[in-house]
């Protein structure tokens, strides 16, 4: 198989149903979700294999529900295929930030991204995320998309936010307060 096939030359590429310009919303949106993958990946590779094992597990899992929330967004019209994106995923994305925020202290301030590398790694992938949330609600303002994929796009940036904090925890690094912020988060009951 050859990887290039100049079908794309002309400032369109194929999505699954149709072709479409190479910066239509529907190719920034799930675009951004790939960029997103790749950051994921990026993490993987810097992160700790025994002290992040855990997360290393869940990042694998998340790195293949990226790949299917891609493939949803890149549905030319609902119905070619069934979606792959299930309310399910983000249930699972729930539990895994109720788990890692178990690991940290109480905040009451704004966070802000760094500490330790492995922190700011999930600080990236959060950001990213929140990117990648944004072009799909740009895109869902003119076409159809699978709910789920905005749902889990929204929790999997809080996840991210969570294991950036754990990771600090791990690493025996306090998180850095934004010092103008006035206390804002109510602590844990």
């Amino acid at each position: 198989m050859r990887i290039y096939t100049r079908t794309g030359d002309a400032g369109q590429t194929g999505v699954i149903g149709g072709r479409v310009d190479k910066d239509d919303n529907r190719v920034e949106a799930y675009g951004t979700v790939d960029e997103l993958n790749s950051f994921v990946g990026q993490a993987m590779a810097s992160l700790d294999p025994v002290k992040y094992e855990d997360m290393l597990q869940e990042m694998k899992v998340i790195q293949n529900e990226l790949f299917d929330m891609g493939s949803d967004l890149a549905l030319f019209k609902p119905g070619l295929r069934p979606y792959k994106a299930t309310p399910e995923m983000t249930v699972k994305l729930e539990q895994l930030i109720d788990r890692y925020d178990g690991e940290t202290p109480d905040i009451t301030r704004f966070v802000l991204p760094g500490g330790s590398p492995a922190s700011s790694l999930f600080h990236v992938c959060r950001t990213v995320c929140r990117r990648a949330e944004r072009r799909v609600v740009t895109l869902a303002r003119t076409e159809e998309i699978n709910p789920p994929v905005l749902t889990y796009l929204n929790r999997l940036s809080d996840l991210f936010f969570t294991m950036a904090r754990a990771a600090n925890h791990r690493e025996g690094v306090p998180d850095s307060e934004y010092e103008r912020s006035g206390e804002v988060f109510r602590r844990k009951s």
